[in-house]
């Protein structure tokens, strides 16, 4: 019987990449607390939000994505895994940069900046302007 209700192939996988990894199961503490947001009654009376702590690294995850617990569970541990991997390769510093690359790109654009594209908006209509065609005689 397989713990996760997900296929025997994918479980495979997530033991490989956790012995991998060098992860235990014996590692990994898991505690249920009640989810929020989306899904109704469901979350709000049933524990299916799945917190995991990894004891040796400290690291730890939240995962309340679906609705089944035992599916946020397998989740949960791809989570944990990517971030212990994160940290064991050294791929924090793309992550950082691409974190920060978003939050430049979401951040309020200044006055002179809004100003200075409505210039240059108002001068390539100026420019599109002189492409029409004429009044024909």
């Amino acid at each position: 019987m397989s713990s996760f209700p997900v296929s025997t192939e994918k479980e495979n996988q997530l033991n490989q990449r956790m012995a991998s990894l060098g992860v235990r199961e014996g590692d990994i503490e898991e505690s249920f607390v009640r989810s929020g947001g989306h899904g109704g009654q469901n979350v709000n009376k049933t524990s299916t939000c799945v917190m995991l702590l990894h004891r040796p690294s400290g690291m730890q995850v939240k995962c309340q994505e679906t609705r089944q617990q035992g599916l946020n569970r397998f989740i949960a541990r791809r989570l944990l895994l990517d971030k212990i991997e994160e940290k064991q390769k050294g791929f924090v510093a793309a992550k950082r940069s691409e974190i920060e690359k978003i939050r430049r790109q979401k951040r309020k654009r200044s006055r002179r900046a809004k100003d200075r594209m409505l210039a240059d908006k108002s001068r390539h209509s100026e420019k599109k302007q002189f492409r029409r065609p004429g009044p024909t005689d």
